[in-house]
């Protein structure tokens, strides 16, 4: 009867120190910063192999359209395409759908760009169109006519003026296409409209709940994607494998895999434990 009444009590656990226990565990891990390896799923390698493979000098245009509230699970994926870019040596065109987007860009720019790589000049080898309202109608323009919407830079600095725009005509003079999205407009439009119709490669960071959106367009339309925290940390961690000098110690979707790997075991640990509950307790009132 002892052992019933411990399962019965264990199964009644007031929910509330489960949400303690959990709260404790991810503070504790943040303290620490806990971290655990990622192990890269093929779809992660494919991303990155498909930035490796360009080369130097390649025209990328970067989509940044995200705003703050998705910023935790997107911008370390902008952070990790940007540091492996520029590894790469390649030339930068940044653009947003999302007015926020272009505030995201800046702070790439300022912690990427000008630390890490401060032999990176604007407008020679990158520059900020910043934020143009429209939606997919921004991509229909850009795939026949950039300039033609695009008069000046983010800082209102002529287009014709900027020597990195020189040879830049359309959506069919880049060699890859990076977007990051949380929604719409982001990566279903730039496929739809720019890079599918101008034959232009195109790979994607989406937040978890729009990446089952955006694998039907892959392999055929979508080189590669980026789902979720998850498959950040995965991707930071083939950059920091690849370009040591580089990653430093600012792995944000590493950092932030830890606590919620801790977190969901503790969840995982209490379903195992009640469903024990359940299964004993019914087995000796029978």
């Amino acid at each position: 009867m002892r052992v019933k009444r411990f399962f019965e009590k264990l199964s009644t656990l007031d929910r509330r120190i489960i949400y303690c226990l959990i709260g404790v565990s991810i503070i504790i891990s943040l303290i620490g910063k806990l971290q655990f390896r990622e192990f890269p799923s093929a779809m992660t390698k494919k991303v990155f192999a498909t930035i490796e493979s360009l080369p130097k000098d390649a025209k990328v245009l970067v989509a940044m359209d995200y705003d703050p509230p998705s910023e935790p699970e997107l911008h370390p994926m902008a952070t990790a395409f940007v540091r492996q870019l520029a590894a790469k040596e390649v030339n930068l065109y940044f653009v947003a759908l999302w007015p926020m987007g272009q505030v995201m860009t800046s702070k790439i720019v300022d912690k990427v760009l000008k630390k890490k790589f401060p032999d990176y000049q604007y407008g020679k080898d990158y520059v900020d169109l910043g934020f143009k309202s429209g939606n997919q109608g921004v991509i229909n323009v850009m795939r026949t006519n950039i300039k033609k919407l695009f008069t000046t830079d983010r800082g209102g600095t002529d287009i014709n003026s900027i020597p990195l725009m020189e040879h830049v005509s359309s959506l069919k003079d880049f060699d890859l296409i990076v977007s990051v999205s949380a929604g719409y407009p982001g990566i279903i439009e730039w496929i739809q409209f720019g890079s599918d119709p101008a034959g232009v490669p195109i790979i994607n960071g989406s937040t978890a709940v729009q990446a089952p959106q955006v694998f039907p367009y892959f392999p055929r339309q979508l080189a590669g994607v980026l789902g979720g925290i998850k498959a950040a940390a995965e991707y930071e961690s083939l950059v920091k494998e690849r370009y040591p000098e580089i990653a430093g110690d600012e792995n944000m979707a590493i950092m932030r895999m830890g606590p919620q790997t801790i977190a969901h075991l503790i969840i995982i640990f209490f379903i195992v434990v009640g469903n024990i509950c359940y299964f004993v307790t019914r087995k000796m009132s029978v």
